[in-house]
C-alpha cells in the first residue's frame, strides 16, 4: 500500500452527463490513487456504466473536471485513455473464446519475429511471456495453448487482471467483476484485485456487492440514480453502515416503519 503522500493518478470532480433529457450523472467525484482500490457502489440504474464509459474514453463528461496526473483532460477514445495508463476490463469480456489463452493474452498487441516477407508471429516469446506474466500474478493455469474459452469466468477475469498489469496499466477498472461468479470464483478474482493493487496500481471496482467491496476496497462511493449518496474512507465505514446504505438506508427505516403501521392497524381491525 502507498503512503498517504501519494497523488492521485486520475481524479473526477462534480462530473456531470446527460443523454438528451435524461440526466446520467450529477455532481460525481472520486480520486483513484496507486496502490489502492476505490469501489464504486449502486443498483441498476445508478449511473456506474455511464462512469466507466466515461473514466474509460468512450464517453465525455458535459461538465466538472476530469484530471490525469493533475492535469485536465477530455479523452477522445479509449485508446487514448489505454495510452495513458487506464485499462478497462468489462464484465463481457472481450476475448475470442477459441483463440489459445497466449493469443488473447496479446490480442491487438502481438509480438513478430523476422522481416518483410519472413515476418511472422513470435509465438515462443509470447507463450513464454504469457506465463510470465499470469506467474507474476500468482495465476498458474495448466496450458497457455487451452481455448480461453474453457476457462471459468473467474480465470478469465484474472487473465483480463494479468494483461492489464504486463501491459503498463496505471489505473485498472474493472466493471463488475464478480457479477457472475460464485463464492468460490468471486474470491479468486478479488485475490487478483489486492495483488494488482499490491503492484501499485490504482484499481476502480464497480460494483453492487457492499460484502466484495468491503474485502478489497480503501474507499467508497456510493451512486443512487446518477448522484452521490455517499462517499468514505475504509477506516469510516463498517460493512454493516456500507451494506444499510447500500440497501437504501433511511428509505429501508421509513419502509419498516410504514409496514409495522399497516400490521398494527391490521391487528386492531
Amino acid at each position: 500500500m502507498t503512503g498517504p503522500a501519494a497523488q492521485p493518478v486520475l481524479a473526477l470532480e462534480d462530473i456531470t452527463k446527460s443523454y438528451g433529457t435524461v440526466r446520467a450523472l450529477h455532481g460525481v467525484s472520486l480520486t483513484v490513487t496507486p496502490g489502492e482500490v476505490t469501489c464504486v457502489l449502486g443498483d441498476n440504474g445508478a449511473g456506474k456504466s455511464t462512469l466507466i464509459k466515461i473514466v474509460s474514453g468512450l464517453h465525455q463528461h458535459d461538465g466538472g473536471t476530469y484530471r490525469i496526473d493533475g492535469a485536465p483532460v477530455r479523452l477522445a477514445s479509449p485508446r487514448e485513455a489505454l495510452e495513458r495508463g487506464i485499462a478497462t476490463v468489462y464484465q463481457d469480456l472481450a476475448v475470442v473464446p477459441l483463440m489459445p489463452v497466449w493469443r488473447n493474452f496479446f490480442l491487438g498487441s502481438e509480438q513478430h519475429t523476422g522481416r518483410g516477407p519472413f515476418r511472422r508471429l513470435d509465438a515462443t516469446r509470447m507463450r513464454a511471456t504469457t506465463r510470465e506474466a499470469l506467474a507474476r500474478m500468482g495465476i498458474h493455469l495448466r496450458d497457455v495453448d487451452q481455448p480461453i474459452g474453457t476457462l471459468s469466468g473467474g480465470e478469465r477475469q484474472c487473465v483480463a487482471i494479468a494483461r492489464a498489469v504486463h501491459f503498463g496499466a496505471r489505473v485498472l477498472v474493472l466493471d463488475e467483476p464478480t457479477a457472475a461468479l460464485g463464492v468460490k470464483q468471486s474470491g479468486t478474482v478479488l485475490r487478483y484485485v489486492a495483488a494488482a493493487r499490491d503492484e501499485g496500481l490504482g484499481v476502480v471496482l464497480i460494483t453492487h456487492n457492499p460484502h466484495h467491496a468491503h474485502l478489497v476496497g480503501d474507499r467508497f462511493v456510493l451512486l443512487k440514480r446518477g448522484a452521490m449518496a455517499a462517499s468514505h474512507a475504509r477506516a469510516d465505514v463498517t460493512l454493516q453502515e456500507l451494506t444499510r446504505q447500500m440497501a437504501g438506508g433511511s428509505e429501508l427505516d421509513q419502509l419498516r416503519h410504514e409496514l409495522r403501521g399497516l400490521q398494527g392497524e391490521a391487528q386492531s381491525s
